[in-house]
């Protein structure tokens, strides 16, 4: 199966050869986001195979209670050690109207995890203080709509009622994303967009 898999035509040269950051001497297998390398990919999670990579691009962050839009890059990786599960990883940074970065922004990391029936839960930590659970499943071979069942919060983190996402492969083999939230008093809305390359994988 590693031997099988291709890359998009607009992804990084190089990004066959490329993977996240591992150490070789664990004891026990390593996360692995480039499928040439590591353990076999779990049979549960051949629905999710397209997703596994490292991703890297830029999107766009709006609400009615912040003054945006704002521009943000993001990277995105998506890693397996072999068991039924991915493990997952976001961290941003805020960008100016010139595409230069201001600072580090949004950060938040999880495990996405097929059930046999179909059903996809996936579980997300922010460093902003929120953990959600959320419950989709794929809609099809290229596109997963998650939403959430739960979400919890410290007392200093924002009053986040509830998120939907949907992540779909495009046009080239890109990423792309929709985050929508309800939150600080306002209904359900877009919040989140991006549309990410893939660098390593």
């Amino acid at each position: 199966m590693p031997g099988t898999i291709t890359g998009p035509a607009n992804a990084a040269p190089d990004s066959p050869r490329r993977n996240r950051p591992r150490f070789e001497d664990l004891p026990v297998p390593d996360d692995t986001a480039n499928l040439r390398e590591g353990p076999d990919l779990h049979q549960q999670c051949l629905g999710l195979l397209p997703l596994i990579g490292v991703w890297r691009g830029a999107g766009e962050v709006v609400y009615p209670t912040i003054d945006g839009p704002f521009a943000y890059g993001q990277q995105l990786v998506f890693a397996h050690d072999g068991r039924p599960f991915l493990s997952y990883e976001a961290r941003a940074w805020l960008l100016d109207d010139d595409g230069k970065v201001i600072r580090p922004a949004a950060r938040e990391s999880g495990f996405w995890r097929p059930q046999e029936g179909g059903e996809l839960e996936v579980l997300l930590t922010h460093a902003t203080g929120i953990v959600e659970v959320f419950y989709g499943r794929a809609l099809d071979l290229r596109s997963w709509e998650i939403e959430t069942d739960a979400v919890v919060r410290t007392p200093t983190a924002q009053d986040v009622q509830a998120s939907h996402r949907l992540y779909g492969l495009v046009e080239g083999g890109d990423l792309a994303y929709v985050d929508e939230r309800a939150m600080m008093g306002q209904p359900m809305q877009p919040h989140l967009s991006a549309r990410l390359s893939r660098i390593a994988g």
